[in-house]
């Protein structure tokens, strides 16, 4: 009942939605544990007959974190492209992609200097940058990138329509925004709206509300031995709801769906 109190107050006053999660985030950015580079809820294919991702042994305890960031950027081809993750985090995901999916540039930008300096002292990986910058006021140029990535990611934003309009602005005229996030499922319409209002045609979407919560069952253990090996005190209650472990309200609140998990391919028009 609390989150979802705070969800609706985030909602109705879009200032104190930045301003609480830019002061959790920055507490949890301060964090220096190389093994913690992912922060997404995970993602998990339900059909038996889908083709396992095949990942080196060095990224097998990020598998779930992994297969969410594969399952939205995977959805077009980034081979020789220019791509960008706005809210980039731990670093983790953007590390996946320019290893992986051959991108010629791979810049994470964050809000935190916190996490850059973090990611670009963990993840020393060829053809990939982290910098500085705010989502709703993007630090490049017009029309100077291929492919944006956005990861579980916008739902802290204070508006959602300041941060459309930046991808929007960078993206070059045939340009792909890959992006998932969850919403209360009776924001979903509004979201959809505001997607297309911004100047994006809906390419595909899929609700993978049932993918995240089985990748958030299976991934419980882990991430619970990671809340019990680095956070102490009153705070290890607070970061087994952030993470969605089991019996938390976060991961109930998907399983009934009050959270809907979305994901869209989006080309700019």
């Amino acid at each position: 009942m609390l989150l979802r109190l705070i969800v609706k107050t985030s909602e109705l006053f879009p200032a104190f939605r930045r301003w609480a999660w830019k002061r959790w985030y920055q507490h949890i950015a301060g964090y220096t544990v190389d093994s913690w580079s992912f922060m997404n809820y995970g993602y998990e294919p339900l059909a038996s007959a889908t083709e396992r991702l095949e990942l080196q042994e060095v990224d097998e305890d990020d598998r779930f974190c992994i297969q969410l960031y594969h399952e939205v950027a995977s959805a077009v081809d980034l081979a020789g492209m220019n791509v960008l993750e706005v809210g980039s985090g731990r670093g983790g995901g953007a590390s996946y992609v320019a290893r992986y999916l051959a991108p010629a540039a791979m810049t994470g930008v964050d809000f935190s200097a916190k996490a850059v300096a973090f990611c670009r002292s963990r993840h020393n990986v060829p053809r990939l940058n982290f910098v500085v910058g705010d989502a709703e006021s993007l630090p490049f140029e017009d029309e100077t990138m291929d492919v944006v990535v956005n990861v579980e990611s916008s739902h802290c934003y204070g508006s959602m329509p300041a941060f459309l309009q930046q991808v929007h602005r960078v993206l070059t005229a045939d340009g792909h925004f890959l992006f998932t996030d969850f919403r209360a499922a009776e924001e979903i319409a509004l979201l959809e709206d505001q997607l297309q209002s911004a100047g994006f045609i809906i390419a595909e979407q899929d609700n993978i509300t049932a993918n995240v919560v089985e990748a958030m069952t299976l991934d419980n253990e882990r991430k619970q031995e990671l809340i019990r090996n680095h956070i102490s005190g009153w705070l290890s209650k607070t970061f087994q709801q952030f993470a969605g472990v089991e019996d938390s309200e976060v991961l109930q609140s998907f399983r009934d769906r009050v959270f809907v998990y979305k994901r869209y391919v989006l080309r700019k028009s």
